[in-house]
């Protein structure tokens, strides 16, 4: 049996249905295709990737893609990827979501990731809307923006998660827009490849709530960083304060030891959990010890 490789093997075989839940146009499409394209490149398998997602449109990704993937709760694919991390360290491990799952409802989680920095990478979609539950604001709208529960407009200053990130010490932050093919395919493949924990916040547009940040509006406010030394935690946090125009491009790398590494229990044996035998004798011991 000839297996597909490539694109084509992250490519969902349904001989029958081929429904999308997203709306024409929207940006996720662009996404999709950027991710798929990363991984074909890398020469990755769908059998060595696993999505995990959260809730909201961005979130739906696992069921468009070819490979292993967990569609968990509001705001916690970050842990639940951390975990899929720590117990098969031989996969490829990408947490997906969108502005309001990531930086609302998952954004303690998102903190605390920047702190243990596990080996995965955390891909927002930031269309600064919240584009599953009708247009209401997200963390990132604008100031000013009327949506259905703030038809006054946003008052509330806008969430920088790029900022929030480097402030933190973070192991990997980076934007981009999706409308840039070619320079989103390498961001996320250098994302991927580093080490440590690697935050993408990848700006797009939702056709059908956000009539403001269009895809005309992220190409006209946004630059990309050409003279820029990731390397330069004081730089990045300076570019990272830029509003109009945002820069584009990886702000920051910084190599530290991943939170695989640092846990106990694999400093000996490298080996997850799952794949040793029982050690009975030391958990009899620790019982009769208790008992004593």
């Amino acid at each position: 049996m000839n297996l597909p490789t490539g694109r084509e093997a992250f490519e969902p075989r349904r001989p029958t249905s081929k429904d999308v839940a997203w709306c024409p146009g929207c940006g996720n499409f662009g996404i999709r295709n950027i991710l798929i394209s990363a991984l074909a490149e890398l020469g990755l398998k769908p059998s060595e990737v696993a999505i995990i997602s959260g809730i909201g449109q961005a979130a739906k990704m696992p069921h468009y893609i070819n490979a292993n993937g967990y569609h968990t709760l509001h705001g916690r694919a970050i842990p639940i990827a951390t975990g899929v991390k720590a117990a098969s360290p031989e996969l490829t491990v990408i947490a997906e979501g969108g502005d309001g799952d990531m930086y609302a409802e998952g954004g303690n989680h998102l903190l605390h990731a920047i702190r243990r920095n596990p080996d995965i990478t955390v891909l927002i979609h930031d269309n600064q809307i919240y584009g599953l539950t009708k247009g209401q604001a997200s963390p990132t709208t604008m100031v000013g923006m009327k949506t259905p529960t703030q038809p006054w407009g946003v008052f509330e200053e806008p969430f920088n998660p790029i900022a929030l990130a480097i402030a933190m010490n973070a192991s990997f932050v980076a934007r981009t827009f999706m409308g840039y093919f070619r320079e989103s395919v390498e961001i996320i493949k250098k994302a991927i490849q580093h080490k440590g924990l690697a935050i993408v916040d990848i700006l797009h547009p939702c056709v059908s709530f956000n009539k403001v940040n269009t895809y005309a509006w992220y190409r006209e406010h946004t630059y990309w960083m050409d003279d820029h030394d990731p390397h330069d935690r004081e730089a990045a946090f300076k570019r990272a304060l830029e509003e109009d125009p945002l820069p584009l491009g990886i702000f920051y790398v910084n190599e530290k030891p991943t939170f695989e590494e640092s846990v106990p229990a694999y400093r000996v044996d490298k080996r997850p959990l799952w794949q040793r035998e029982p050690k009975l004798d030391l958990v009899e011991k620790f019982f009769e010890d208790k008992k004593a």
